[in-house]
């Protein structure tokens, strides 16, 4: 891995992704189209001899082989993530999900490009068979899709099987994440609840009845995960040459849990307001929690958990408020 492109490389964990790539050695091309990615995420990334960015959008298939010339890894970041909205702009998961997916692999095909780490979700298994004893795991059969997002996202993870089981890819990794925290976090509910509480620190407004069971994961261990084996080249003898992981914490909270850990942080005690029912919105799923044995089994454990996550997320947030001003 010493020539990487990543494409969403201005965005949350695109650019987080980026510094650490240049700070273990390796030569990047970030790739953006910056309808969502912050150019001031990429600060220390400019400066650095190794690192190149091009604008361009994962539609324009030319530019974008153009821009992959010379790449040896691709991690496939870029994305619509806008779940709650999506039928707002349906064709936006179809154009920035999929058919961007399959435009990154016929830019690899061209290029010659072998490896693929690709970002997933949990969406992917709708509302699974999930308990508290019961993490849904790698092996789950789809159910029936519950967002555009979801959906987009599973043509996407066939479309890797299928380009590495007809020899153009010999390693692809999916990673099918649970909802991530961290620095540059700009979408989700810590974003969210922050924002509402710098407007009116006396009430927030809560979607749902705050009994949503939800897991999240610290963008560095996300990171460390993708980087362990992808390094370990796990899909290199795999069977179709496809790795799937969960990436998670063994451990959910309620959204009520999480209002707690932002108010404690805050010292603040809100009147919550809730819309009602045990989804936030059409698609959300009232219960997320992923089953995380197979990446544990190669040596990879998360070092934060959800509290301590969702603490570290609100501090950068309050350290750099301009988001919410940049923020489209």
């Amino acid at each position: 891995m010493q020539n990487v492109f990543v494409t969403g490389a201005a965005g949350f964990i695109g650019s987080n992704l980026v510094d650490r790539l240049l700070a273990d050695g390796a030569s990047v091309t970030g790739w953006d189209n910056f309808s969502t990615g912050q150019e001031r995420f990429l600060e220390g990334a400019l400066k650095h001899p190794r690192f190149r960015l091009v604008r361009g959008d994962n539609l324009d298939l030319p530019a974008l082989t153009a821009a992959m010339k010379g790449a040896d890894f691709v991690f496939h970041l870029a994305a619509n993530a806008d779940i709650k909205d999506g039928w707002q702009h349906p064709r936006k998961d179809l154009e920035q999900n999929t058919i961007a997916t399959f435009n990154v692999l016929e830019a690899m095909r061209a290029n010659g490009v072998k490896r693929i780490a690709f970002s997933s979700t949990g969406s992917v298994y709708g509302e699974a068979l999930v308990t508290p004893d019961r993490p849904t795991p790698e092996t789950d059969a789809f159910p029936i899709q519950t967002s555009l997002y979801g959906a987009s996202k599973t043509a996407g993870e066939g479309l890797l099987a299928a380009y590495a089981e007809g020899g153009q890819i010999d390693e692809a990794y999916v990673f099918r994440f649970v909802s991530i925290l961290g620095a540059r976090y700009t979408h989700g509910h810590v974003f969210d609840f922050y924002k509402q509480l710098i407007e009116h620190p006396d009430r927030l407004r809560v979607l749902g009845d705050g009994t949503q069971r939800k897991s999240y994961l610290y963008v560095q261990d996300c990171l460390d995960a993708m980087l362990h084996v992808t390094r370990a080249h796990t899909a290199r003898e795999a069977k179709h040459h496809t790795q799937v992981y969960n990436l998670g914490t063994p451990e959910f909270v309620q959204v009520n849990d999480s209002i707690g850990h932002i108010c404690a942080a805050l010292g603040l005690k809100p009147k919550l307001e809730y819309t009602g029912g045990n989804r936030g919105w059409i698609g959300d799923n009232p219960f997320i929690f992923l089953d995380t044995k197979k990446i544990q089994a190669t040596g990879w454990k998360p070092k934060l958990t959800i509290a301590q996550g969702i603490v570290q997320t609100l501090r950068w947030l309050e350290a750099n408020r301009w988001v919410y001003e940049a923020r489209h």
